[in-house]
């Protein structure tokens, strides 16, 4: 079933008056009415137009219509799971609307009116954080823009503030469901529900993979060849590390539990990155040239043995 722009075929805006929706309508019936009408297609379009206004000009109509929220005119649909408009005894006026509008409004006669109720549709938005915020959990102050419907069925634009609190241990991507603050319900029905996505901010030295936190970690050649214990920052505060004796660059180290809490938390990788101090002075160049010679090392020897 495809989707139809009632206020498009009116050629009015949606938050048109009813006194604009009628002249729209009075115009338009002129124009096509199959009786005095050259266009082509005049009997469908004032049968088009005539479906819009019947719409348009039911304030309960209009309400539920304006709940569908905006969609591209042709566009597939298909009616909410809970979409419920209660018509009572009326009797259908069969042929002469469209599959959209029986869909939505089946059993209304032209003229005859209905009370509607539905679920309000859920919304979405992202909300930004940090590492740290991430891990201990947070609150965030939103402002959320609303579309409320009026006693006239007119779609007014209002301001909702909103304070969220964010769970310790979120990632990247995840979403969170905050229950009945999406679009309000009509006709009694419930609201619906906000989904925020959240979005990890950079970090300095840290970055997020899922729970796991990873961390390039500079180390000195000494502590590095030796195997010394170093302070290592992570997200919960600094703990001691142990660098294995003899390690090189880019070798992993996992300190466990300490990446974002979750049922089971994540880890930190670290990962060893062995800084050469550099030779500023002549005093540095002669403690390099007797490393070379007491500390016999070719770190290319299997590329030339296999040359």
């Amino acid at each position: 079933m495809r989707f139809k722009d009632y206020y498009e075929v009116m050629g009015v805006q949606r938050g048109a008056t009813q006194d604009e929706i009628k002249r729209a309508y009075r115009k338009l019936a002129r124009k096509f009415h199959p009786d005095v009408s050259k266009e082509k297609d005049a009997e469908a379009r004032f049968k088009e137009v005539g479906e819009a206004y019947e719409v348009l000009r039911d304030p309960e109509k209009r309400a539920a219509y304006d709940a569908l929220g905006t969609r591209k005119p042709g566009e597939e649909f298909r009616p909410p799971p809970d979409w419920q408009f209660d018509y009572g005894a009326a009797e259908a006026d069969a042929g002469n609307h469209s599959d959209f509008f029986e869909q939505l409004f089946g059993g209304l006669g032209r003229g005859r009116r209905g009370s509607f109720r539905s679920r309000g549709f859920d919304t979405a938005g992202q909300v930004e954080v940090t590492l740290e915020e991430a891990f201990k959990g947070t609150e965030r102050r939103l402002s959320l823009q609303r579309v409320a419907v009026d006693e006239r069925g007119r779609a007014q634009p209002t301001t909702q503030q909103l304070t969220v609190r964010i769970p310790a241990g979120v990632v990247d991507g995840q979403r969170i469901r905050v229950p009945s603050q999406g679009e309000p319900g009509v006709g009694g029905g419930p609201a619906g529900d906000l989904f925020l996505e959240v979005h990890l901010q950079p970090h300095r030295w840290f970055r997020a993979e899922g729970r796991d936190i990873w961390l390039d970690l500079p180390v000195t050649p000494w502590e590095a060849a030796l195997g010394e214990t170093v302070r290592v920052p992570t997200l919960g505060g600094r703990v001691d590390l142990k660098v294995p004796k003899g390690s090189q660059t880019d070798r992993q180290l996992r300190l466990r539990g300490r990446g974002l809490p979750g049922n089971p938390p994540g880890d930190q990788l670290v990962v060893l990155k062995v800084m050469t101090p550099p030779a500023q002075t002549p005093a540095d160049e002669e403690l390099y040239k007797e490393m070379a010679t007491k500390l016999r090392m070719n770190p290319r020897e299997t590329m030339e043995s296999s040359s």
